[in-house]
Parts: structure tokens; sequence; C-alpha cells
């Protein structure tokens, strides 16, 4: 097959030549002066037949006029030098601050002054610091021309050149029709190139119908005679931090992938119910069109039918929250992320249960990750640091109680695409509903069959993490509560990390607590009562949130007080009491074990989409669906 294709390109350049020269009389001496340009600027980039790399070269790019791509690109300007097939160095300047990112060879790095953080990637260095043989050599693909020679040798024909009436040196470039076609190119095209010296392209504006970009080429030049080492890189390597080469590749696919992610809008509610697939007691049905995950057992058992069952969620989450946002936080952080959470996991693996850590395990071999990406995964909300409310008695149409909770966090960067609602059925402690993302064995957002439901802020207090963390704490709460004060209790007693705020409810005696929690500091607000954080108090309710938001959710209580239903407590959800970054919206009845659920989707904020109605009573009832094979 390779042979045959090597044979194929190599008929369709003599085929490419035969045709230039056929319709030499097509083409016009501004077609051909641009061809033999590009060919002659791929001929000294391209290694030769021996070997050797090609000619370095350099040149400063501004963009601009930008129109149908991220806006964030336009006004940048880079410094670029580079040499085919492996080196390749690009100079930018952020908010006025120099970054760089190189690679010579298979070492990559990235420089950011500024922020006092010096990278080198190396085959070398283990994936994970807590198992030294997880070394992950890759090979970085060649740099080469995107343009195949066959399509350089036929651009006078598929390109109709014409000069621009009044601008010197300023032609407009469209593609032939069908020659265009048969390459892949947009007959709507057209590509606007100002030449300067030499022969060499000056600005190139490139336009469709739906997307437009300018490139302003400058101080372009060969850097002939120049070489490049390792010491002529970079003569300091010794006070880089060595990381490992396999993470800033899956960080730079991560990041590609996610230009183009999108999360459709749900349609209205059918009433659905479907199995899709089971392993052991678990299984993973489609309600209404959201994923709802049941599992059921040992920590081991629950965790290989989570892996099973979201392996490509799982997978998906891991790519993008680990290997994304974590990694991309290091930029933001001037510290490398692998290094902090390894960090705080050597810290706070000392108070978690052991069978949140097996369930972990379990899940990660289930889906073939390493155990590492799936705790590492689950230890992520400790480094990054919403709004939630109670309501209850007279604020509510007949003494119902409604827990809200809004997650308000990282919108679009990867969570929401994996959102599921899992009902878990341990073999020791309360089942309950988790309502969160795939591979989280933690919580943020739950309720348990005993009327309790939960839900929390972050605040500050990042690197304290000598205690549980903060989503396995709330889980001990939902396995171990039966009421309102036993709840409270376990949240007393710790040990806790960081500083987070907790609303719980308890269906039961339609009572409801505002918690305020650092390692140090324990302190609570029953409803009605006043806090100096919280100087608006209303009877028969707990409302957590900051500034803005948190008088926009008083006022609202206030005008609607004692005529709560559903409904309307689930407005108070709306913008702006929770923010852009809203990405998940819950309304729990735990009188009545109802709760409603709102993800985030591409166009609009959770509390702005559908929320879809589930009964945690309803979810715990035995099923009888047939078997159906695992996707």
């Amino acid at each position: 097959m390779k042979a045959f294709l090597g044979l194929f390109k190599f008929l369709l350049v003599l085929l490419a030549g035969a045709a230039i020269l056929w319709f030499g009389p097509l083409t016009n001496p501004e077609s051909r002066a641009l061809g033999r340009a590009l060919w002659e600027i791929d001929n000294r980039l391209r290694p030769n037949p021996e070997g050797d790399p090609g000619e370095p070269l350099s040149a400063r790019l501004t963009v601009r006029d930008v129109a149908g791509l991220p806006k964030e690109i336009e006004g940048r300007t880079a410094e670029v030098a580079m040499r085919f097939p492996d080196y390749l160095s690009l100079d930018v300047e952020i908010e006025g601050n120099p970054h760089r990112i190189s690679r010579q060879g298979e070492k990559v790095r990235i420089s950011i002054p500024h922020k006092d953080l010096h990278l080198v990637g190396t085959n070398e260095v283990p994936r994970f610091a807590s198992d030294p043989e997880s070394v992950d050599p890759i090979e970085l693909p060649e740099l080469h021309n995107p343009i195949p020679r066959w399509q350089l040798a036929l651009v006078p024909a598929v390109f109709r050149v014409q000069p621009v009436e009044g601008q010197d040196q300023v032609y407009r470039c469209r593609p032939r029709s069908p020659i265009a076609k048969l390459i892949g190119l947009p007959e709507d095209l057209v590509v606007r190139v100002t030449m300067g010296g030499e022969g060499r392209p000056q600005e190139i504006a490139a336009t469709t119908r739906e997307q437009s970009i300018t490139v302003v080429l400058e101080a372009f030049h060969w850097l002939s005679g120049i070489h490049f080492t390792d010491d002529s890189f970079d003569p300091f390597e010794t006070e880089w931090e060595r990381v490992s080469l396999s993470h800033l590749d899956r960080f730079a696919q991560v990041a590609l992938a996610n230009l183009d992610a999108e999360i459709p809008t749900l349609p209205p509610a059918d009433g659905s119910r479907e199995l899709i697939a089971r392993h052991g007691e678990g299984r993973l049905e489609r309600i209404d069109g959201t994923q709802v995950l049941f599992l059921e057992g040992t920590p081991e058992e629950m965790g290989e039918q989570h892996g099973t069952l979201m392996r490509r969620e799982f997978h998906n989450l891991v790519d993008r929250i680990v290997y994304g946002v974590g990694i991309g936080s290091s930029v933001e952080k001037g510290r490398w992320f692998f290094g902090e959470i390894e960090e705080a996991q050597s810290r706070l693996e000392l108070f978690i249960d052991e069978r949140y850590l097996r369930e972990m395990d379990a899940m990660a071999a289930a889906a073939g990750l390493h155990p590492q990406e799936a705790r590492l995964a689950n230890f992520f909300p400790e480094l990054f640091h919403c709004s939630g409310f109670a309501l209850h008695g007279a604020a509510t149409q007949e003494g119902r109680i409604f827990h809200g909770r809004v997650l308000d966090y990282l919108r679009g960067l990867g969570l929401e695409q994996n959102a599921v609602v899992m009902v878990v059925k341990p073999d020791e402690g309360n089942a309950w509903v988790n309502v969160g993302y795939a591979g989280f064995v933690g919580t943020v957002t739950a309720m348990n069959e005993k009327q309790i439901a939960i839900g929390e802020m972050g605040g500050r207090g990042e690197g304290n993490w000598d205690g549980k963390p903060m989503a396995q704490l709330m889980r001990e709460v939902m396995e171990r509560a039966d009421t309102i004060d036993e709840a409270v209790e376990i949240m007393r007693k710790g040990p806790r990390t960081c500083e987070y705020y907790y609303v719980i409810s308890d269906g039961k005696t339609k009572q409801s607590v505002g918690i305020k929690a650092t390692p140090e500091i324990f302190e609570t607000v029953w409803s009605g009562e006043s806090h100096p954080q919280l100087k608006r108090p209303v009877e028969d309710t707990v409302l957590l949130s900051a500034g803005d938001r948190y008088e926009a959710l008083v006022d609202r209580v206030e005008a609607n007080y004692g005529n709560f239903d559903a409904d309307s407590a689930r407005a108070l959800m709306d913008p702006p009491v929770c923010m852009d970054s809203n990405i998940q919206s819950v309304l729990f009845a735990p009188d009545t074990l109802d709760f409603w659920v709102a993800n985030a989707d591409s166009k609009n904020v959770a509390s702005l989409t559908r929320y879809t109605h589930y009964n945690l009573k309803r979810l715990l009832e035995p099923e009888d669906t047939p078997e159906l094979t695992i996707r």
C-alpha cells in the first residue's frame, strides 16, 4: 500500500509538471513568479537527500484583521526561527511580558521569565514522580512544509494572479476551479500578497466568506552558516526544571482538540429512559438525553464499573483537566502543575479513606489509565479555588424545603462535556446521588437516601493540604450521615483542607445550615442567623454567595418570600446570581428526594439551559432492563 501511494504521488508530480507546461498559456508572469518564489523557499528549507538539515531562517510575524478565528491572536507579534526538520523557536509578548517556546531535536523548552518558570521537557523524565518506571519516550514529528511538493508545482496553474491596480507589488490570487477542488482549496478563497525585497512576500491576507486573516512578515532572512547545538540552544539548562516531554506533547494535543469542542443544547425532555450498557452490577442509562451511571458494590467493583462504562468520558476528562487545564495553569501560577499537584497528593493521601483510593485505582485499571492519572484528577479541585441556598418553612409554599447549588467553575474547559449523574450504592453506608463528572470518586454536589443534601463553595487557603480532600470529605457525609447534626459533626471532625463554604439541608427535619471551614476555623450559620459575611439574614433560609451575587440572591428571596415552589426556586440561580463560569446548577428537594440538574452547553451557562428532573427514590428501585452489549 505504501509503495502504491509513493508511486501515485510521483505520478501526480509528473502530471503537475506536465500541466504547467501544457497550460503555460493560461498562466501569466505573476503566477509563475509566485510559484518560483515559493519553490525557492521550500528548496532552502527542505533537508537534502544526504540527511543534512535545511537552511535556517527567521522572521517576525504580526497577525491582524482576524475574522472567524480566535480573536486572541489578533495583534500578536511573534519572532520565529526554524530549521527543518527539528528546530523551532517562537517568541511572543503577552500583556507586555515575553514568552518563549522552542524545540530542538527531542527537547522542548518553555520560558516565562516574569513568572520565573523555565521548563525543559525530555524523554528521560518519568511522567509521575511516585513511579520512576513511568518513563514514556515519544518521538516528536519532523518539521516540514505542510504543502506537498506536487501542490507547490501546481501553484502557477492553480492560482490566477493579477496585479492590484494602482498598488505596486500587490497581487490578488484566486484559485482556479476545478483544480482547486482536487487539492482541497475553498473556491471562495482570495489571497492578497504584497511583495517585498528579493521577491519575498511581505504581507499575506487570506479571506473566505467565513474567515479572514492578515499576516505581516518582517525581518525575513536566512541564517546561513549558523549551526544549532544544545549549548547554543540553551547554555543554562541546569537552572531549568526538567519535566516529562510526553506531558508537554499531551498538552499541545489537548489544546488543539479543545479549539472546536462543541456541547449541543438539550432538546425538550421527552420522558425517555434507555439502557446503554451494563457491567457487573453497574449500568449506564440515558434518561431524557442525559447520562445516568449506576454503581454498586465494593470499592473495587464500583471502580471497575465506572472505568468500564465511562471509559471514553474518563479519558476525555483526564485529558482536558489534568493535561489541559492543569498544565495550562502552570503559565498563570509560575509553577509546574505536576510538581504542585503531586506535592498536594503526598500530603492529602495520608488522610484519605483507603476505600476511595482503591476505587480510584480500580477505575483507572478498567479505563486503561495510569493509577496516578485517576488520583491526580480526583485531587484536582484542591488546587483551584459559587453560590448556594436553602429555603424552607415560611419561605416556601406548603412548608417545602429546597436546596440550590450553583457551581461556577472553569466553564468551557472540559468538565461539562463529561457531566453525569451517578447513583451510588456502596457495600458500606448510605446510597446517594453524585451530580458530577466521569472519573470523579468524590463529590461537590450530592444528596443521600436519608434526605441529606450538600453543596460547596470554594474559598482561599490553597496549599493547606494536610487533611481530607474536600470532595472526599463531602462523600463521607453522604455515606455516613443520617441527620444534619451527624453531617455537621463529620465536617467538624475533619481534618479539613483549605477554605470552603458548605450548605447542608435535611429533608426530614426541614433544617439547613451554612458552614465556613478552614483547617483551623469551623463556623456554622443555621437558617435565619446572621454572620459578618452574610449581613442580610432571612428567616427560614440559608443564603451563601459573595458580593453583588449575594445581594441579588437576597433581593430575589425577599421579593418572593413565602411563595417558592420548585420552578421559582430554580429561577433564583439565574444570572447574576450565577456567573459566566456557571457550569452546573442543581436544585434538591430533600423532603421528596426530587432533584433537577442543568449543565452548561456551548452557548449557555448552566442556569439558562434545560433542567432535567430525577427522583433518587425512583432511581434506587430495582430495574429489569434487558442486557445490552457494552459500547
